[in-house]
């Protein structure tokens, strides 16, 4: 629950920003960091320093993070190194510049190429902005950066399969197809061109498009076929937001470069980070002369927030807040699939613990209503007039509660949406 500054209560339909993942006043947080204040504030991250909290926070994503083991891919090694920044737009940035560094290191300093993904959002950062398939955030701080491309998204309620495919009698699935148009970008730019392909593992900001079942294995496939790195943004699905500690598990795909954030510590401090696959992790702590690896910033690691990361990992474990977002998630797209008997709902998604609400002007033939009829603000304002805060893309409501979101609360946040959409379409 939020309360504005008149005492009004609203329900925290989106858990801050995806991030409050733990719920809202949790004190243990504080404590986490009032004693890591008490004993060391702050210690730089730079080469040969850390700090106790980092080193710990470290060895628990480790044990967490695509862990090597049963039901891997055959050699998979698990993780093998961390990066802790401060936000997802800045882990974003520090991935991208690793994924050169690494083409660099193996002498093909050509490979410097980002390929993002319609609907796709990274984070504010010039290289973030760059690679996000939101034209919305671009048009006042163009131009975007030389080398980033933008592939279609494999939206399945949207992805026009008689454009992409090759004739009617193509054999492959929408998700393949999706998959492929990458593969397609890659192959037009040239693989030797290409140094990532960066992906969030369903997409967020953009709609939360959860992507079919067959989409991410052939994509990873590609990526290793074209010696061009994976790089999955787990920035809003990480922690266990889908069910998994990270949403890539469930569909047996690791990456080489993770971005984290927001989820990390419930939203009580800044952090983020990026993971790295062993074989990069080992070459960043051997390079030395001018293949080093040059990142870093006043506040990586910062330990205060690197504790209370490790507060907060551990509460999701001791009180199985994963299994209730899985659960909970369940339940809720359970009960919005009854709006989907209202006229101008076209359809209801998700996965975990995250969903969305699309409207359109006709069921039918899922068009879109008109942008100036503002559909989707007249909802979202709706909604706070009844006592509900969100977000949202266009004409699609986004709702992402904190884990331990009760019952009632979540019924009440779909009668909000419901009557909210009635008194704006008169559905």
């Amino acid at each position: 629950m939020l309360v504005d500054h008149d005492g009004r209560e609203f329900l925290d339909a989106l858990a801050g920003l995806w991030n409050v993942i733990i719920g809202h006043g949790r004190e243990e947080l504080a404590q986490a960091a009032q004693r890591q204040m008490s004993s060391l504030a702050y210690a730089s991250g730079y080469t040969g320093s850390t700090s106790l909290p980092a080193i710990e926070l470290g060895e628990r994503l480790q044990q967490i993070c695509y862990p090597a083991g049963e039901g891997r891919s055959p050699g998979w090694p698990g993780m093998g190194g961390f990066y802790f920044a401060t936000g997802g737009g800045e882990a974003v940035d520090a991935a991208v510049k690793t994924a050169r560094w690494w083409w660099k290191l193996h002498d093909r300093p050509e490979k410097t190429g980002v390929i993002g993904r319609r609907y796709g959002y990274h984070g504010t950062g010039m290289v973030a902005m760059s690679a996000t398939g939101l034209p919305a955030y671009w048009p006042m701080f163009e131009p975007r950066l030389a080398g980033v491309e933008i592939a279609e998204s494999p939206y399945p309620y949207r992805f026009d399969r008689q454009q992409h495919a090759r004739g009617h009698d193509d054999p492959r699935s929408n998700g393949e197809i999706a998959a492929d148009l990458i593969e397609e970008t890659i192959e037009h730019i040239g693989a030797d061109r290409i140094a990532c392909v960066l992906a969030e593992p369903v997409q967020g900001a953009g709609g939360v498009i959860v992507p079919p079942d067959d989409y991410w294995p052939r994509l990873r496939a590609i990526c290793s076929r074209h010696d061009v790195l994976l790089i999955a943004d787990e920035i809003i699905t990480g922690f266990g937001r889908t069910g998994p500690w990270f949403a890539l598990e469930r569909w047996g795909v690791e990456p080489d470069l993770v971005c984290f954030a927001k989820g990390i510590t419930s939203g009580y401090v800044p952090l983020a980070g990026v993971g790295f696959r062993q074989e990069i992790a080992e070459a960043i702590r051997s390079a030395e002369g001018r293949t080093t690896w040059m990142h870093a910033a006043t506040y990586s690691g910062h330990p205060v927030a690197c504790a209370v990361a490790n507060a907060n990992l551990a509460i999701i474990e001791r009180e199985g807040l994963r299994e209730q977002a899985a659960e909970r998630g369940s339940m809720l797209l359970k009960q919005l699939a009854t709006l989907s008997t209202l006229s101008h709902v076209g359809e209801v998604r998700g996965l975990g613990l995250m969903a969305a609400v699309e409207l359109v002007a006709n069921k039918e033939t899922r068009e879109e209503f008109p942008a100036t009829e503002k559909i989707g603000p007249r909802v979202h304002a709706a909604t706070q007039a009844r006592g509900m805060f969100s977000r949202l893309r266009g004409d699609v409501y986004n709702l992402a509660p904190c884990y331990p979101v009760e019952t009632p609360q979540l019924e009440r946040m779909v009668e909000i949406l419901g009557e909210s959409i009635h008194e704006v379409t008169g559905a």
